[in-house]
C-alpha cells in the first residue's frame, strides 16, 4: 500500500481476486546453455573415442595409461593383453602417451575414450604422488601431496619456463620416475 492510498485501484484488485485477470504469458523462448547462446563450444574432453570388442576383459569399467613406448599401465588385477584391443582401437586416432577410460556396453562390447597427455621422466626420486611447482615474479613454490615442500624440481621448472614466464606445473606419478604433467599460465 502506498503512502497516500492504494497502488492498485479497487476494480483492478477485485478483478484479480475474482480470477478475471489472465496470468502473464508463459515465456516460450528456448533455455539453451552457454553454447547455444554465444556459440562458444565446450572444450573437448576426449581426443579419441572407439567401440571395441574385448572378450578377455572382466569387470564393467577400466582406466589405463599408455606410455610413449606403448606400455600399458593398469591395475594389478587386469591383464594388459586383455586390454590390448582397447589400446589398438584408440591408437588409430591418438598417439601415445594417453590416458584412457573404458566402460562395458554389453557382453564383450566396450566404449573407450582417450585423452593425450604429456609424460616426463625425472632424474631424481621424489616422495609423494602429486607435485605442484608454481613460479611468478614473487618466487617459486613447491607442493608435494598438498603439503608445502622445500627445495626444487629443476626438470619441472624448465618445462614451465619453456612455456610461460609465470606458470604452474602439476605432475602426477605414473610409475617410478615417470610423471604425467600439465603446464598452465599463472
Amino acid at each position: 500500500m502506498g503512502l497516500f492510498g492504494r497502488r492498485e485501484s479497487l476494480h483492478e484488485r477485485l478483478a484479480r481476486e475474482g480470477g478475471l485477470v489472465e496470468p502473464p504469458p508463459h515465456d516460450t523462448q528456448p533455455r539453451w546453455g552457454e553454447t547455444g547462446i554465444h556459440g562458444v563450444p565446450r572444450p573437448r574432453e576426449w581426443d579419441a573415442v572407439a567401440t571395441v570388442e574385448a572378450p578377455g576383459l572382466a569387470g564393467d569399467s577400466l582406466e589405463f595409461v599408455c606410455l610413449p613406448d606403448g606400455t600399458l599401465l593398469l591395475d594389478e588385477e587386469v591383464d594388459s593383453d586383455a586390454a590390448g584391443p582397447l589400446a589398438d582401437a584408440l591408437e588409430q586416432a591418438v598417439r601415445p602417451p594417453y590416458r584412457a577410460e573404458a566402460v562395458r556396453r554389453d557382453g564383450v562390447t566396450w566404449a573407450a575414450a582417450a585423452r593425450a597427455i604429456e609424460v616426463v621422466e625425472l632424474s631424481e626420486r621424489l616422495e609423494g604422488d602429486e607435485v605442484v611447482v608454481a613460479s611468478s615474479a614473487d618466487g617459486t613454490t613447491l607442493t608435494v601431496d598438498g603439503v608445502a615442500g622445500f627445495g626444487s624440481v629443476p626438470e619441472l621448472q624448465r618445462l614451465g619456463e619453456a612455456r610461460h614466464a609465470s606458470y604452474v606445473v602439476r605432475a602426477e606419478r605414473l610409475d617410478g620416475n615417470l610423471w604425467e604433467f600439465h603446464v598452465s599460465p599463472l
